[in-house]
């Protein structure tokens, strides 16, 4: 099996959620995150994009964005691209 690196859009609840907070959680998932971005979206509302590495194995992906979005003032977490490394 290969590696692959993908790349997470994760919205807030609000313009008000603390993203610092949603970026610590992140970082306690134990998976390999290379980057966690901040872009703005739209009316002051920005969003987090956190590209990471895993092994390519079956039902990864959908592990990760169930934890994420379990994670408080997390809204959504969408896959972006996903390519092998």
């Amino acid at each position: 099996m290969g590696m692959v690196a993908v790349t997470l859009n994760i919205m807030p609840a609000s313009v008000d959620t603390d993203l610092a907070k949603i970026k610590d959680e992140i970082k306690k998932l134990q998976i390999n995150v290379k980057t966690i971005e901040e872009k703005p979206v739209a009316f002051g509302l920005r969003k987090l994009e956190v590209l990471f590495t895993m092994e390519d194995a079956d039902g990864g992906i959908d592990r990760i964005e169930e934890a994420i979005g379990k994670i408080e003032g997390v809204e959504s977490v969408e896959a972006g691209d996903i390519s092998l490394v």
